[in-house]
């Protein structure tokens, strides 16, 4: 096994509730914390297991929410308690990414960090590898690099990246510029990128020098950067922390690292990308789910739940189940039942992208005592 990458820092944002998982996935256990691949891993530990022969066990940092901290220092018992970054609230990736960055920048002024989401499910990690140290010889030059999955069908699913011209540069013989991101497309668009080999899925993995990915985002924007860099001068001091992060982390621009440093690295020429030719997947909604867990034959039904009791004649889809309930599942196609013990949901997969609408409404008619 080849060594670890001596300037490399592996980031791990670990955010969000995966609404389009409720009731599943919740605000107190969101997506990451659960094993939604049936590996006997949390999707949070399968990422540290992926990421600590590129970077070590001592080189990896999470940032995450307070209240998640217990639960993230229980997956992770080997993780330095110095590299547990916590927002006080949620602001969005380039706050998240950008805070990791700050803070090691200044602990290390030429180091590389990657970030790569907590709740991704990726096979053949030796594919994985050598995406990411392609992607790190990339970043040495002075770029800003991506990894985009080379896709596996049209899907509407995910963003594109369109690569544009080869790059040369030594250990990553795949490195090609980034000509352009494209939002989702509808079927008949996903079907041209798909036969066109140039389009790749945005998987939102960034792999950058600190200080260039700081210096994206100062360009783009400032106040975010000023925010970041008070943050970062007081974080290694435990008793200037908490007030700082008090003060200053409410105030943080909200926005998505594509829009605050991506999309404009690109325009520039600044962002270079990494063909992935690993199994990848989101896991954004219970469509991909059932796929994932189905090996993607749609006439199987998933099961996901230790104690699950299903009684299932000629169905489809996919069941999760959190109680001891029996659940009959008889000719129904495509079928979508996750049986908690607060809230029950069913749907098609077809319509799995809609439960965010539920969570929505949720929060609207005040349930919060279900989220």
């Amino acid at each position: 096994m080849p060594d670890p990458i001596e300037d490399f820092y592996a980031v791990i944002p670990a955010g969000g509730i995966g609404s389009r998982l409720w009731p599943l996935s919740r605000a107190d256990a969101p997506k990451f914390l659960h094993d939604l691949t049936g590996s006997g891993h949390t999707l949070l530990r399968d990422t540290w297991n992926r990421l600590e022969p590129l970077s070590g066990p001592d080189r990896i940092a999470v940032v995450t929410g307070r209240a998640h901290r217990a639960a993230v220092e229980k997956e992770l018992p080997g993780i330095p308690d110095h590299n547990v970054f916590l927002e006080s609230e949620p602001r969005d990736s380039a706050a998240a990414i950008g805070l990791a960055a700050a803070i090691l920048s200044r602990r290390d002024p030429d180091v590389i960090i990657g970030s790569f989401a907590a709740d991704h499910v990726i096979r053949v990690p030796h594919l994985f590898e050598w995406a990411v140290r392609q992607a790190v010889a990339t970043a040495r030059e002075g770029y800003i690099c991506t990894i985009g999955i080379q896709p596996s069908e049209p899907s509407v699913g995910f963003g594109y990246i369109r690569k544009g011209s080869e790059l040369v540069v030594d250990g990553a013989p795949e490195a090609a510029l980034v000509d352009s991101f494209v939002e989702k497309p509808d079927l008949e668009l996903a079907k041209e990128y798909f036969a066109d080999r140039s389009y790749l899925w945005n998987a939102g993995m960034f792999i950058s020098r600190a200080d260039v990915l700081l210096g994206e985002i100062a360009e783009n924007q400032p106040e975010l950067y000023a925010g970041l860099m008070d943050l970062a001068e007081a974080w290694d001091d435990r008793d200037r922390r908490g007030p700082v992060v008090d003060r200053v982390w409410p105030t943080l621009t909200k926005i998505a690292i594509d829009y605050a440093v991506a999309e404009p690295a690109a325009e520039r020429g600044r962002l270079a990308v990494i063909p992935g030719h690993f199994d990848w997947d989101d896991v954004g909604d219970f469509a991909s789910l059932a796929k994932l867990n189905s090996h993607g034959r749609k006439n199987d039904l998933a099961i996901l739940g230790e104690n699950a009791r299903i009684l299932s004649d000629a169905a489809s889809g996919i069941v999760v189940s959190q109680t001891s309930r029996v659940i009959s599942l008889i000719g129904v196609r495509d079928i979508v039942v996750v049986d908690t013990d607060d809230a029950l949901l069913v749907t098609t997969s077809e319509h799995a992208q809609r439960v965010k609408g539920v969570v929505d409404a949720l929060k609207l008619t005040g349930r919060g005592d279900v989220l």
